[in-house]
């Protein structure tokens, strides 16, 4: 329940949050109340928590309301340009609190609901992260969707309502478990579903082809529910659309001539059809070729194609009738934007769409699409790339495989004619792989059907053009792009980090808020001793607040003076969480060693979930835990150095450790990370970065300058040199006798004694099998620890490197990376010019 305010909290009322009207304040509690009594249909005799949450949840959503109805209402007159950003994955994460920092009700919503006797915050907690999405480029797509609405973009997000979202995470005896996250099951109060714009959706079948055209017959039919989320934009009375489809059977669904016995059966059978978007794929870089997951990706593709022709068709003209006969235009209407392969269907599926059923001649429905559809590239990791059988997309999706071949027999053609008897070109550029089983390479595909291809960093998107598709950027060099990612600064700073985002303002004013670059202005506060003050004290605040969370949860005594070191994303080899789990085993052997001299004393957190089926990500969580189990409980080392798994990582359990971090380790060989956003967010809450040189951090060092920032390791060119004369490990392990103890340490059951063997298939990888080279990084990743730990014995030093890196933190805003989308692929200009409110007279 309340706590009674301290002067401290009632001066947040002048703060960021926006002011607290006595009348708005009576406003929400009246509504408060009517909600719990109507919506809700309880008294205050018997509400519980959950039910006060969903009281406030509606309350807010009523704010939402007017402003929605009213933005959609004026794209449909004005007829905008609309951008379509299509992805498999949007990590959104809570909704609550973030809807009332756009809107500006936090403090009034605060007042209110305390004046009711409740705690914000308690509520707050009670919501269920919408976790619809693996990792990077889920919550990337949540980030542009607040920036785009931000920006004043007429733009739609189009997914699917997975039933199941990623697996929560419970860790039990040191092993990763995954449990089903059931979030839907109390309802979800943000979304409305729109059954009257249900659409049907065809699977298998046949094709015919006849005088009058091509025919795709005798399909099966799934039916597409779109449930609509509201996403509003910061202050500016914009509210945009995310809409998810849900997979529904049709009424006669396996009810034909062939099943009239077994109505029973029959109707259990709706189950295979509405199977499409029961649960999310928990792979992150990694491509698992699963008939469901095919169905899922043309499911999300169809449903939101067939919406965007009918919003093309009927836009501007006051009906739903088809007003718009000739596509000239489309590409002038309407962007679409292919959130890596994924949603790559997208390509043939307009081209069907305008081929077979609009009759428009190939090569104009091949210039339109190409005009419209734009590829973003995620990953350079070989495994992660999606290459479809072609026995099972011919089964699934016949017609579409004939436009395939089509399409890449006037590709190869094309080819052929400016590279004569180059059949090795051919056969790296066609969008069919041959071998013993054919498959449709669908990055080639998104690179032919598109007219921009990026990646997500420069040094990516170099390695894009270099490597991974060196041909195509050679045959048309202007269509490839760099888009380096970006953060919504409204959660990752205002709704995250309160305290720092109120210190800021009260320096600079609060338009950072909207225009990151603003940050800069605080280069003129490194040295005022106030704000470094200031600074280290918000820091403070946020790391003991974390400790009690830590402590409540994990039950382990946290040192809140020790450095913070995190590194918290998805379990990979790649991302070398194994090079973190050495230097805490060295730093551990040290301290053992020497248990008189004096440490800086750390708590390395490290969290994130394995996908399910990944051997080696699961073995690397139980080494961690296992190191934990050691070195928390060693008397000797007492509290100069914790090592704690956080379990179950999400976007709400990030909100509350990127403000507590002092180190953020981005750590990754170089060459693998395509760009990174924690990295961002790290740095805009005020952590310093250990890192190599590779996706965006080159950019955040380029920003914050080198000497900001901790750099070390291989770089890319060193990364190839080593691949070339051949990496052996064997040689770091004998050369490096900290090194050689922590792996016979490892392998010889020392970090796991009730079972000796526990770890072999990890020291088995990394002497033998190690595509990452850990060894190879070791010896300067431990060097540049020691960096690290003698700036953090200077207090004062490390605050000033502290407000360097959060003045540099501009660029890597998403409202830049969306302008950039915006003005050099989609062809529109982002407005400044809010949205009249709801409450005022349409003209």
């Amino acid at each position: 329940m309340a706590e009674p305010r301290s002067d401290g909290e009632r001066r947040k009322q002048i703060s960021v949050r926006g002011l607290a009207g006595v009348g708005d304040v009576a406003d929400v509690r009246r509504s408060f109340n009517r909600h719990l009594h109507f919506t809700l249909v309880k008294d205050r005799n018997v509400a519980t928590p959950r039910d006060y949450y969903f009281a406030l949840a509606n309350v807010v959503r009523d704010h939402l309301v007017g402003r929605w109805i009213r933005t959609q209402q004026h794209y449909y007159e004005k007829d905008p340009k609309r951008i379509y950003y299509l992805s498999l994955e949007f990590y959104m994460g809570r909704t609550l609190q973030n809807t009332m920092v756009n809107l500006g009700l936090q403090n009034v919503c605060d007042e209110a609901i305390y004046q009711l006797g409740l705690d914000l915050e308690e509520l707050e907690e009670i919501e269920e992260d919408a976790g619809l999405g693996n990792g990077g480029l889920g919550r990337l797509a949540a980030c542009f969707l607040d920036s785009m609405a931000t920006l004043g973009l007429a733009a739609y997000g189009y997914g699917i309502r997975y039933e199941f979202g990623i697996f929560n995470q419970k860790i039990v005896d040191g092993w990763q478990v995954e449990e089903a996250d059931d979030w839907l099951r109390y309802g979800n109060p943000w979304e409305k579903a729109r059954p009257e714009y249900m659409l049907p959706v065809h699977f298998y079948g046949r094709v015919e082809h006849t005088p009058e055209g091509v025919k795709w017959i005798d399909t099966q039919v799934v039916l597409a529910m779109p449930y609509d989320t509201p996403v509003p934009g910061y202050k500016n009375n914009t509210v945009n659309t995310m809409r998810l489809w849900s997979a529904k059977a049709p009424n006669d669904f396996n009810l034909q001539e062939f099943n009239v016995g077994d109505y029973i059966e029959a109707v259990l059978d709706r189950n295979l059809a509405e199977n499409i978007s029961r649960v999310l794929y928990p792979n992150d870089n990694f491509f698992e070729g699963k008939e469901l997951r095919l169905k899922q990706e043309y499911f999300v593709v169809a449903a939101t194609l067939q919406d965007i022709i009918r919003r093309f068709k009927s836009s501007k003209f006051g009906c739903r009738d088809p007003v718009r006969t000739s596509f000239e235009t489309f590409p002038d209407k309407v962007a679409i934007q292919l959130n890596d392969t994924h949603p790559a269907l997208a390509i043939p599926e307009l081209m069907r769409i305008l081929v077979d059923v609009e009759k428009v001649d190939w090569d104009k429905a091949w210039e339109i699409t190409k005009q419209t559809c734009a590829y973003t590239n995620h990953t350079v990791l070989p495994e992660a790339l999606e290459r479809w059988p072609v026995p099972m997309f011919e089964k699934l999706l016949p017609r579409h495989l004939e436009i395939i071949y089509a399409l890449n027999q006037r590709h190869l053609d094309h080819v052929a004619a400016l590279y004569p008897g180059d059949d090795d070109r051919l056969r790296r550029m066609s969008v069919i792989e041959e071998g013993a089983c054919k498959r449709i390479n669908m990055a080639n595909l998104c690179v032919i059907g598109s007219h921009a291809v990026n990646g997500v960093a420069r040094i990516h998107s170099d390695i894009v053009k270099s490597s991974v598709f060196k041909d195509f950027h050679e045959l048309e060099p202007e269509k490839f792009q760099n888009k380096t990612n970006g953060i919504t600064p409204r959660r990752w700073l205002l709704l995250c980090n309160p305290g720092l985002a109120d210190i800021i303002a009260e320096q600079i004013g609060e338009d950072f808020i909207t225009d990151l670059s603003q940050l800069r202005k605080l280069l003129d506060f490194v040295d005022n001793e106030t704000f470094i003050r200031d600074v280290a004290k918000v820091k403070q605040e946020n790391k003991l607040k974390f400790s009690a969370y830590l402590e409540e949860k994990y039950k382990v005594k946290i040192n809140p003076s020790s450095m913070f070191d995190v590194q918290v994303k998805r379990i990979h080899e790649y991302k070398r969480q194994l090079l973190n789990c050495l230097h805490a085993i060295t730093l551990y052997n040290r301290i053992r060693s020497n248990p008189s001299k004096s440490f800086v004393p750390r708590t390395i957190m490290i969290g994130g979930k394995a996908a399910p089926g990944y051997h080696m990500a699961k073995m690397i969580i139980k080494l961690i835990t296992s190191i934990g189990e050691v070195v928390n409980s060693d008397p000797y080392v007492g509290d100069k150095l914790k090592v704690i798994f956080l379990e179950n990582y999400r976007v709400s359990l990030a909100e509350k450790a990127i403000p507590a971090a002092d180190l953020s380790q981005q750590i990754s060989t170089a060459g693998t990370e395509a760009s990174g956003t924690g990295n961002m967010k790290f740095m805009l809450n005020g952590a310093l970065t250990i890192g190599t040189m590779d996706g965006a951090n080159v950019e955040m060092a380029e920003e914050a300058g080198e000497e900001n920032f901790f750099i070390f390791g291989m770089r890319v060119e060193e990364v190839e040199a080593l691949n070339c004369c051949g990496y052996n490990a064997r040689e770091y392990y004998e050369r490096l006798p900290e090194l050689r103890q922590a792996i016979d340490q490892i392998s010889s059951g020392f970090f796991s004694p009730r079972d000796p063997g526990c770890f072999k298939d990890i020291v088995n990888m990394l002497m033998y099998n190690d595509r990452f080279k850990v060894f190879a990084d070791y010896e300067a990743y431990i060097k540049c620890q020691g960096q690290v730990d003698e700036l953090f014995l200077d207090p004062r030093e490390w605050t000033k490197k502290v407000i360097r890196n959060i003045a540099c933190s501009g660029k890597f805003s998403s409202d830049r990376t969306i302008t950039e989308y915006a003005r050099e692929i989609w062809g529109v200009e982002p407005s400044t010019v809010p949205m009249p409110p709801p409450d005022l007279p349409r003209e």
